[in-house]
């Protein structure tokens, strides 16, 4: 199978199903931004390859998870308002998202000031995925048929990564950088 179809050299893109949608569809404009916090997470996670941490194996684990799941995401905004969706959403998933945030918490340090994006690179990395992760909900909620499954998922999402980074910066030893007040 080749790569390349040759089929959106002209700025068009095909949904599931087969619908044609210019490139610049909003539609396409979120599942593409959940593609992009899909890569990020994955690159943050392969900075953990040569550290070890207890809870390492788990960690990674969920992210994976976090990984398909983000996949379907996509893959439900990709679908036509009219069609049945392959991998539907449930409340679970978003529960599942609680559950891990309210795990890693426990193990960190309570916020007494805002604290900058940074630390190790995989902490870094999943700040930006939390970052993308927003700009895909601000994407996904402009759809007027988005299940709203997918915007607590996204929303929820942000919430996690913004944790994972605190946690992987804590096993990894690294502090976290904090707002300058005198600046």
């Amino acid at each position: 199978m080749r790569v390349y179809t040759r089929s959106g050299d002209k700025g068009t893109t095909s949904l599931i199903y087969g619908k044609r949608v210019r490139k610049d569809d909003v539609r396409v404009d979120a599942y593409g931004t959940c593609d992009e916090a899909n890569s990020m997470i994955g690159m943050a996670v392969s900075h953990l390859g040569g550290v070890q941490f207890s809870g390492k194996d788990a960690f990674i684990n969920v992210m994976n998870q976090i990984q398909t799941i983000l996949f379907h995401v996509g893959s439900e905004l990709a679908t036509p308002p009219d069609k049945d969706v392959y991998w539907q959403l449930t409340k679970e998933h978003v529960d599942a998202l609680e559950t891990y945030i309210d795990e890693w918490d426990q193990h960190l340090k309570p916020l007494k000031q805002f604290i900058l994006p940074g630390g190790s690179s995989a902490g870094a990395g999943l700040h930006v995925a939390r970052t993308i992760v927003r700009r895909a909900e601000r994407l996904a909620v402009q759809l007027d048929d988005t299940n709203p499954l997918v915007l607590s998922y996204l929303n929820r999402l942000s919430d996690l990564l913004f944790v994972a980074g605190r946690y992987v910066n804590s096993k990894l030893n690294f502090d976290e950088p904090v707002l300058h007040k005198d600046l």
